[in-house]
């Protein structure tokens, strides 16, 4: 079974390209980056990859697009990321609906998946969770942001319930956008606290608790709502 998440890899590759230019200072804050066209002539792939790249950098904070302005490397002029005011599903959903939803879904998803987590899944979950720590702190926010929601995709894919796993499916754009939104805003205090939450879901669902997985699943989901502003 593939538990990795669904991104291309070529959109991931891009993705920390440009991250390690920003963090290099290859590209500098608040400095323009070229336009789409020249940006994918120079790094050799396609505009939809780029786009694509672009918007989970600025999901995550390291860059901000202004209509007609272009897109900039967050910094002094740019102001606080674009993901803390801008949802970008907003003229389908709310983050609230959304944060609502992946709460109902993905505790019950734990819940149905701790009798199925054997030894060789467990141990797939504890590498994404030692990645998703040790992104973090390298300051590798594209790796850590991945870790994450293959945490969550290994737990989705090992719920029995075909229904769920297709809705989880079906909406999950949404759902990872909420993993990705809240990291602009995360500090040092709460990214250790969501460590040991995504600990605590491992913990249980190693032990094949199905209650106590879907209950620190529920705990993870409501503080990470907290962290994007937003209470459920």
């Amino acid at each position: 079974m593939d538990f990795t998440n669904d991104k291309s890899p070529v959109t991931q590759t891009v993705a920390r390209q440009l991250q390690e230019m920003i963090r290099t200072g290859a590209l500098k804050k608040d400095e323009r980056l070229p336009s789409q066209r020249v940006l994918s002539e120079q790094l050799g792939v396609s505009r939809a990859s780029l786009r694509e790249a672009l918007l989970t950098l600025e999901t995550i904070g390291l860059v901000r697009t202004y209509p007609a302005r272009g897109t900039f490397v967050t910094g002094a002029q740019t102001g606080k990321p674009a993901a803390m005011d801008q949802w970008r599903f907003e003229e389908q959903y709310s983050i609230l609906d959304v944060f609502q939803s992946r709460l109902l879904i993905e505790a019950e998803l734990c819940r149905l998946a701790a009798p199925h987590v054997t030894p060789e899944i467990a141990d797939e979950l504890r590498r994404a969770t030692e990645e998703f720590e040790q992104a973090w702190r390298k300051e590798d926010l594209v790796t850590h942001v991945e870790a994450d929601l293959t945490f969550h995709n290994i737990i989705a894919q090992t719920c029995p319930n075909a229904m769920l796993r297709r809705l989880h499916q079906s909406v999950r754009d949404l759902l990872t956008e909420t993993q990705r939104v809240p990291i602009p805003n995360t500090e040092v205090g709460r990214m250790n606290a969501s460590i040991k939450e995504h600990r605590a879901i491992l913990e249980a669902l190693t032990r094949q608790n199905a209650n106590d997985a879907a209950d620190a699943m529920r705990e993870h989901i409501r503080n990470t709502a907290l962290c994007a502003g937003v209470e459920i």
